[in-house]
Formats: structure tokens, C-alpha cells, sequence
């Protein structure tokens, strides 16, 4: 009877290895038919990115990335030198075209000033990172390589741009102005190299306030043309949202500067090829700063090569004065700063080799320990010149290797992570694809010829030393203000007596032993 039932009773053990087998079937079966339903559809162009179903077309495109250059092509409505400054990017919502002609109700206006002898590889890629950012009128104040007719003819074609030349009507203009005959930068006066360039940008500074005013800017900021502002923290990567967020009660902003980090020794155009930045004491924990204040200084005089004192953009207002390069001040109150957690202004120095010799040439010191101290504030510059004025080329390359180069991949990776040195890629990725767009060549191809007129005075003036190619003086509207103002100014002098102390010169950051422990300002 018990060989009746054998038949009808199952085996555990082949039941469970077959729903095994199903299931290793059903899971190897699975995959196989998903990749090849999507590669179907991805080649018939069917699978659509659901990013791009939340925003317009062509808005996830990066501002400047188009793929034809303007040089090359004809500049017709449907060309690409159009569409890069039509752009519905949310990122730079403000700018009309490639020039970048700005609205002229956009708020606020920002003004940067600067005083160069660079070149327009330099400057136009400075200054049109800094149109991006919603800058809108730049007053430059040129000698040397800037004002020579290739360049100068240039800038004074791009919107929004008035060049300012060395010439002896401006230097005597300015010998009449009041902070040439106030003593809070008196201390500067008749001093080489690097005082004699501090004292220009003061009074460089001075006259373009009044060109700011007359500009009706709301804002002035001065930046040399080896710095670049990284306003980190704004809901747009725009110096003009984070200056339209800033309160109405605040006169002044310092934006804390970050130190270019290089870490190789043949760079050729920084803004495009430096990514590496040493971060300010101000961005830091206190802690952190002095904990690796070894590993972040490698021997060299200071935490930073240069100055660590930030830079800051001032408001409009009357009473307004420079206060040296660095900061901005008031002759009838102490104005109301504050210091931004997260913007900076990018310091670019020594980034390329040839700094070294470049810095050396325009200095007439001997190199000698203590005759570099008249022409140099900074002990790294110092330092700098005197290896570019007795080094050979082998030794100066040695030098710039072991004190600027971070070579060494462990301290790098090391000081990464520790937040002394951070990766920044914005400025990078817009001037690299400003670059590739073309707009650099076509303002120079657009550049006007000089007259015969501006060109033999250019010769004329070239053949001095202050190498000017124009006379460029304030409007007559400003010598009216000017004029108006100098009875006042007598009662300001003693009334504001109080404000006048000695301007603010770059800084180094805080060392090691410093025991106050706090930041410059």
C-alpha cells in the first residue's frame, strides 16, 4: 500500500534547487532587457535628461561654451556670437550680448578702478570675467605696455571703459589734489617701487570717485589686474547680487583675499590654469591656522607671499576717500564695514615664473638687504628681488620651485583636506570659455585704428619714461564740483582730524607669534 502513494510525493531538495534556478533566471533575464530597452531608445533618441523638463532650452548651457568662435564667423542674427550673450542661463541673467551692454536700470552699479601696465592678455580677460559678474564701468588708470597704442586703442573701445593716462597734466592735477597735502599717506611720499605704485593708487583712486559720481555708480572697488573677485555666497555667482543683497546702513564690504597656490613652475595664463587657492585666516578656524601654520608657510617669511589684508568696495556717498589700495574710508565718519564669511577677492601673485624678473625689472634697489627694504613692504618680495637680481636662471628656477611651487602631492592633499587650501573653478571655466567663444579676438578685431593725430602723439610720448599715449582730464563738470567744494574743504580739514590716521598698507597675515591672535584690518 506504501508503494502506492511513492509517485505522488514530491523531493524537497528538486523543488527548491528548480524555484532556485527560476529566480537566478529571472534576475540574470531582468538587467539584460532594461539595457537593451534603453539602448533602443537612447539610439532612436528617445530618453529625454528630466533636468532639462524643468528649465527653458539652451538654459543649462554654461555662459561662453559655444562651440564657434566669433572670429571666425560672420556676425549675423543666427550666428553663435549672438546667442552667447542671449543666453537664458540663470546663472548671469543680466548682460544683453557678447559686448555686454548693460541695462541701464540694472541695480546697482559697480565700478572697479585699477592702475596697470599690463597687457590686454591681462586685462581684457580680467575685465570681462568681471562684466560676467555685473560690473559695469572700469576706470583705468594706464602706463607702460597699457598705454601703448595696440592696447590702449582696445580698451578705450569697450563699453563702459575710460582710460586714464600718466601724463604730466595728470601728475600735476593731482600734486593740487587734498590727500597729496594731507598726512595720512605723507609716510609713502618719495619712496621707489612698491610705495611710489601705492601712492599712485591712492591718488588714482581719489580722482575716480569723482569719475564713479559723475558715472552715477553706486558702488567702487579697487582691484588690481591680478585679482579677481569670487563672490561665493550670492544666489548668483554675480558680484552684483551680492552687493544688492547688502543692507543700506553698510558703507563699505571687505572681501577677504585668497593666494593663488601653483603647483607647477610653467604657467603661462593663470586665470585659466590655476585652480588651487590658499584660504585667508579670516575663512578659517583659528585653530586650523595656527595648527598648520608650518606645513602652510614651508619656510617663507608669512603664511601668505604677500598681502593677506582682503580688499573692500565702498558706497557711493559724499565724503568718500581711498585709504590706500586696500580700503576705502570717510573724511565725517567712520564708516560701517562688513567682512564676508564666504566671498573673496582671488590674489594671483607670483603665479607665473616670470614674476620674478618682471617684479626685478621695475625697480631701479640695490639687492641688498637693506636697501630693498626702501622699495619693497612685503618680506617675500624683498626676498624675490634680490634672487632675480643675482640668481642665474637655474638658481632663480630652484628658488621659485622651493618657496611658491607646491609640489609635494602629500602637503598638498594634506593641507586640502585640513581647508587651508581649497580647489576654486568658477573664474577658470568662465574666462577659459569667454576665451574659446571668441570674444576676446573679436573686441580686438573690432578695435578701431588710431588717427594719425593720437598716433604721433603716442610716439611723442613713448620716448619718455611715463610711456603715455593721450591726455585724458577730468570733465569740466568735475572741476566745477571741485571748485565748490574748496571752501568746505578748509572746515573738513579740522572737523575730520580725527579720521586721519595713516593709510592702511598691504598687510601680511598674522604669524605664528602673533599674540593678539586677530586678523589685520
Amino acid at each position: 500500500m506504501a508503494n502506492l502513494h511513492t509517485p505522488l510525493r514530491s523531493n524537497p531538495s528538486s523543488s527548491a534547487q528548480s524555484f532556485t534556478s527560476r529566480i537566478l533566471l529571472l534576475l540574470t533575464i531582468l538587467p539584460v532587457s532594461l539595457a537593451a530597452i534603453a539602448f533602443i531608445l537612447q539610439w532612436r533618441g528617445g530618453i529625454t535628461d528630466p533636468t532639462t523638463l524643468l528649465t527653458p532650452p539652451g538654459s543649462h548651457r554654461f555662459p561662453g561654451m559655444d562651440p564657434s568662435p566669433l572670429s571666425s564667423i560672420s556676425h549675423s542674427s543666427s550666428s553663435n556670437c549672438i546667442n552667447l550673450g542671449r543666453s537664458s542661463a540663470p546663472s548671469f541673467p543680466y548682460y544683453n550680448n557678447w559686448k555686454f551692454d548693460y541695462d541701464t536700470n540694472l541695480k546697482p552699479k559697480i565700478c572697479i578702478t585699477t592702475s596697470t601696465s599690463a597687457g590686454l592678455d591681462q586685462i581684457l580677460p580680467w575685465m570681462f570675467y568681471h562684466k560676467v559678474l555685473g560690473v559695469t564701468n572700469f576706470f583705468l588708470f594706464v602706463e607702460g605696455k597699457a598705454a601703448s597704442p595696440e592696447v590702449s586703442k582696445v580698451l578705450e573701445s569697450i563699453s563702459g571703459v575710460k582710460v586714464i593716462y600718466r601724463t604730466k597734466e595728470l601728475e600735476e592735477q593731482q600734486a593740487k589734489s587734498r590727500i597729496w597735502n594731507e598726512t595720512w599717506l605723507a609716510g609713502f611720499f618719495y619712496k621707489p617701487c612698491n610705495y611710489e605704485l601705492f601712492v599712485k593708487q591712492s591718488l588714482n583712486m581719489e580722482m575716480a570717485i569723482v569719475m564713479a559720481r559723475e558715472a552715477g555708480m553706486d558702488w567702487i572697488l579697487h582691484l588690481d589686474t591680478d585679482e579677481l573677485i569670487h563672490p561665493a555666497g550670492a544666489r548668483e555667482y554675480s558680484l552684483r547680487q551680492l552687493l544688492l543683497d547688502v543692507p543700506g546702513n553698510v558703507d563699505m564690504v571687505i572681501f577677504p583675499n585668497y593666494e593663488s597656490s601653483v603647483e607647477r613652475d610653467d604657467i603661462k595664463e593663470p586665470f585659466s590654469e590655476v585652480s588651487m587657492f590658499k584660504k585667508n585666516y579670516d575663512h578659517l578656524p583659528k585653530d586650523t591656522y595656527f595648527g598648520m601654520y608650518k606645513e602652510s608657510t614651508r619656510g617663507n617669511p608669512n603664511y601668505f607671499l604677500t598681502y593677506g589684508n582682503g580688499k573692500s568696495v565702498a558706497r557711493i556717498q559724499d565724503h568718500l576717500r581711498p585709504n590706500g589700495a586696500h580700503r576705502w574710508h570717510n573724511y565725517m565718519k567712520t564708516p560701517n564695514e562688513i567682512k564676508l564669511e564666504e566671498a573673496a577677492v582671488l590674489h594671483y601673485t607670483y603665479a607665473k615664473f616670470s614674476d620674478l624678473t618682471s617684479r626685478r625689472d621695475r625697480c631701479g634697489c640695490k639687492p641688498t638687504k637693506e636697501d630693498v627694504k626702501r622699495c619693497f613692504m612685503l618680506e617675500f618680495d624683498r626676498s624675490a628681488f634680490i634672487i632675480a637680481s643675482t640668481g642665474t636662471e637655474e638658481e632663480m628656477l630652484k628658488w621659485y620651485n622651493e618657496h611658491v611651487v607646491w609640489g609635494d602631492k602629500d602637503i598638498r592633499m594634506k593641507l586640502l583636506r585640513k581647508g587651508i587650501l581649497t580647489r576654486i573653478y568658477a573664474p577658470m571655466a568662465i574666462i577659459q570659455g569667454l576665451r574659446e567663444s571668441g570674444v576676446f579676438s573679436s573686441i580686438i578685431a573690432s578695435a578701431p585704428s588710431l588717427s594719425k593725430e593720437k598716433f604721433l602723439r603716442s610716439i611723442d610720448s613713448s620716448n619718455s619714461s611715463r610711456a603715455v599715449a593721450s591726455v585724458s582730464l577730468p570733465s569740466k563738470k568735475t572741476v566745477r564740483t571741485t571748485e565748490s567744494q574748496a571752501a568746505a574743504r578748509k572746515v573738513l580739514d579740522i572737523e575730520s582730524a580725527s579720521f586721519h590716521e595713516g593709510a592702511i598698507p598691504p598687510l601680511s597675515p598674522p604669524a605664528i607669534d602673533d599674540d593678539s591672535l586677530i586678523s589685520h584690518t
